[in-house]
């Protein structure tokens, strides 16, 4: 018997209910019918934050600004993640210029920052760029 995962939908919010054997099927949201799960980072923002760090399957923040270098050069990297870790980790950007009212709840004071939430909790936080394989790495020493 398969477990139950609980994953919000990037685009409406909406919780769903997904049997964890039927991830790799790239299930769609009961609500909006569009794919829970996406092959690229979804913008985070304080409309859907709340939303966001609820279920089952982690969410890895990289909380960044357009006019820092690093998280420039971190930017396709994260990209690449997304694509790798499709099923195993959901991936969002927080553009910390954009939602610094967000940021400041959040407590960052560095950027880029990753954090990773699951169940509406916050697991751990990094600073810094790092590449994929360090990446990869840093979720699997988190249990993801």
């Amino acid at each position: 018997m398969s477990t139950a995962l609980t994953i919000p939908c990037p685009h409406c919010n909406s919780l769903n209910r997904i049997p964890s054997q039927r991830l790799a099927d790239g299930p769609n949201c009961g609500r909006c019918k569009k794919p829970l799960l996406l092959d690229q980072p979804f913008e985070l923002n304080q409309g859907n934050f709340a939303s966001q760090i609820k279920g089952d399957l982690p969410l890895l923040v990289d909380v960044w600004a357009s006019w820092c270098g690093p998280c420039q050069a971190f930017a396709p990297t994260f990209q690449q993640a997304a694509r790798a870790f499709v099923g195993r980790c959901r991936l969002a950007k927080l553009d910390s210029e954009a939602h610094p009212q967000l940021a400041a709840q959040l407590g960052i004071r560095s950027i880029p920052s990753l954090i990773v939430f699951k169940n509406g909790q916050e697991l751990t936080r990094q600073s810094g760029a790092m590449a994929l394989p360090q990446l990869n790495n840093w979720l699997q020493q988190q249990g993801i």
